[in-house]
């Protein structure tokens, strides 16, 4: 049972225990004080026949009499000459005041006694004694209790039932609005809420397809800025890279070519950067062990072609970051496509992953090459033979992950340019 749910459920158990509990014990100390009052009243009656009885003939009265009558009375009379007819038990005091003529009802020990007088007889008043015991007191208060009990836990199940029917519904519409909401998040803009549940959530669910269809225009008109961008910046480029290639001279033309290239390159990566927030979402998450064994397998090819010694070691179980599957390809390529091109096609190369404590994960890329000419403090994100571009994008997807980059000389020899990513965003 989810959080709501159960909330709403321990509410309405609150809430029909109180009013349970309000209803039911006085109903059932009202229903006890029935009881008492009809099995005396049941007593009085006959100590009332039984007096009548006693006013015309006391002898014949005693054949009416027994030790203990059906229901579990006991009824003795207390005659003017001291007999007693009927059950023997003690004179008490309330037969003494009963013997002056008033008729009452007391509390006698395990029980109640009504006591009615007999006037008119020739030596005096007699009394007709009924105990009413306490069993025949609370007879079928027990059973009455037991079925209260019983209504009382049905209604208590049913409320239950119903809260928990209640909050279902509640629930499943707010688990709607938080499954469109994620869908939305992870880039999904065709996400909308069918309307459903209360009025205020139907409300709710209406703006956030309106946000949703607000989002996928403003994006719509982003990606076309962005190609229109893309066109603006290439066309010159281009017309920029045939102009150098109509030099004389070589090394002004392998020069200008270079710094055009690069140019591209700088135009390709503002793109793509324009275009991150469409591709990621908000919470972007990729397993970077599946990343790097995937793209060590596509560079392989290439590295054996030009005879060059390319390893990985990579864990066996998935390495989850906070970043974008496809930031994370754009980050390893350009490590490795610095790797080729300015290191001679011999140097070996080699990409590790390795799991961080507390979660996310280390990317490393070692080679045996010249390494870092400079304390890469001193040049953070900048190495030899204009690799900067190619270290940008790698540090940019790390910082953007909740992590860095290092760059150091590595075990190999060469340069070793280490990427930290943080974990995967909770939720």
């Amino acid at each position: 049972m989810s959080g709501m749910r159960a909330q709403l459920a321990a509410l309405v158990a609150a809430t029909t225990s109180v009013v349970l509990l309000a209803f039911l014990v006085p109903l059932g100390l009202l229903l006890r004080s029935e009881a008492e009052k009809a099995a005396i009243s049941a007593a009085t009656l006959r100590a009332q026949s039984l007096a009548a009885l006693v006013a015309l003939n006391p002898d014949g009265a005693a054949a009416e009499l027994t030790a203990s009558t059906p229901d579990g009375q006991l009824v003795s009379v207390f005659l003017p000459d001291g007999r007693v007819l009927g059950a023997e038990v003690p004179r008490t005091p309330s037969v003494s005041l009963a013997m002056r003529g008033r008729a009452f009802t007391a509390e006698a020990e395990g029980g109640v006694e009504v006591l009615v007088p007999v006037h008119g007889l020739p030596d005096g008043t007699a009394v007709v004694r009924v105990y009413v015991p306490e069993p025949v007191l609370r007879r079928g208060v027990a059973r009455t209790w037991a079925v209260l009990a019983v209504l009382g836990l049905a209604l208590f199940g049913f409320g239950l039932v119903l809260a928990d029917r209640m909050g279902r519904r509640l629930v499943g519409s707010v688990s709607a609005l938080a499954r469109t909401a994620d869908r939305l998040a992870r880039s999904d803009l065709a996400a909308r809420v069918e309307a459903g549940g209360a009025r205020e959530l139907r409300r709710v669910g209406e703006e956030l397809n309106r946000l949703a269809a607000r989002i996928a225009e403003l994006l719509a008109a982003e990606r076309e800025e962005v190609a229109d961008l893309a066109h603006r910046l290439r066309t010159p480029v281009t017309a920029l890279r045939l102009d150098v290639e109509s030099l004389r001279d070589a090394d002004d033309r392998a020069r200008l070519a270079a710094d055009v290239d690069a140019l591209g390159r700088a135009v390709d990566e503002v793109i793509r950067t324009a275009r991150r927030p469409v591709r990621e979402g908000l919470r972007a998450e990729a397993d970077l062990a599946e990343v790097a064994a995937q793209r060590v397998a596509f560079w392989t090819a290439l590295a054996e072609e030009t005879g060059r010694p390319l390893t990985a070691r990579l864990p066996a179980t998935a390495v989850p970051v906070r970043a974008a599957r496809d930031d994370l390809v754009a980050a390893l390529d350009a490590l490795l496509d610095n790797v080729f091109t300015h290191t001679p096609d011999s140097v070996p190369a080699r990409v590790e992953v390795e799991a961080r404590e507390g979660g996310g994960g280390i990317l490393r890329v070692d080679d045996a090459g010249p390494g870092f000419t400079v304390p890469p403090p001193a040049r953070r994100g900048v190495s030899v033979a204009s690799t900067g571009l190619g270290l940008d994008i790698a540090r940019r997807t790390a910082e953007a992950a909740g992590g860095r980059m290092t760059l150091s000389n590595g075990p190999l020899g060469g340069a070793r340019v280490e990427l930290e990513f943080g974990p995967p965003t909770a939720g």
